[in-house]
């Protein structure tokens, strides 16, 4: 059934030719005098869904539910942009975000940090191989930290030390195999497979700094280094 108004808030999916697939998979027409307005800005977004009715667009991308934007009352959008614009000008405004931003980056520092720690008590390197250890461990902080990297050093959902194990993994992965460049076959858990293996032969690789066994020149870990210095890379 199509429907051509609904003043309810509900949550819809991208349908076909500009309709929208209600919860039920009915068929949805956004009313008229509605516009979309694009996820991104918080701020507006909150207001607008705090004033009237809305539709929520969503998508489904692998296991993760994305929002795309909502649909709302374009004369209501409208006020919102311009409320929300009127008091982002204020002093108070101003100030209130120039401390949120001092705050954040003072506890990025303090979680780059930890998690530095973290990763040096898991590379646990030979006490000849200190020096490459500390290296290694600001390298896979810069990689696996900033905010927005997507990898598993932002999750919260495990515990630092096994945040800082994985991350090293990925890290040896992409600097010590030729994983990027592989061509993986498009077959259920292989690329999986091929991670794990990668995986097995990061850990025999780094049992080796960690007794103090003898690395030649050519040994994965010391090219990447090489690599990463000659880039003048500061961590």
């Amino acid at each position: 059934m199509t429907k051509g108004v609904d003043f309810e808030k509900r949550t819809v999916k991208p349908g076909n030719n500009g309709t929208f697939s209600g919860e039920n998979g009915e068929t949805l027409i956004p009313p008229a005098g509605w516009a979309f307005l694009p996820a991104g800005d918080a701020g507006i977004t909150r207001r607008v869904t705090s004033s009237g009715p809305y539709w929520r667009v969503e998508i489904k991308k692998g296991r993760r539910i994305i929002s795309l934007g909502i649909w709302a009352s374009a004369d209501l959008i409208v006020q919102a942009k311009e409320d929300v614009h009127a008091i982002r000008l204020t002093e108070g405004y101003k100030k209130k975000l120039a401390s949120g931003i001092k705050s954040r980056e003072k506890k990025q520092e303090l979680y780059g940090n930890e998690f530095c720690e973290a990763v040096e008590n898991f590379l646990s390197f030979h006490s000849q191989h200190k020096e490459l250890e500390r290296f290694l461990a600001k390298a896979i902080v810069a990689f696996a930290v900033p905010v927005g990297s997507g990898t598993v050093a932002r999750t919260k959902m495990i515990p630092i030390e096994k945040r800082a194990e994985l991350a090293v993994i990925a890290w040896m992965r992409h600097q010590t195999t030729a994983y990027d460049n592989l061509k993986i076959a498009r077959i259920k858990g292989e690329r999986r497979a091929v991670r794990r293996t990668l995986a097995q032969q990061s850990v025999a690789l780094l049992i080796k700094y960690r007794e103090g066994k003898f690395v030649s020149s050519d040994c994965p870990l010391q090219m990447a280094v090489r690599r990463l210095r000659a880039e003048n890379i500061n961590f």
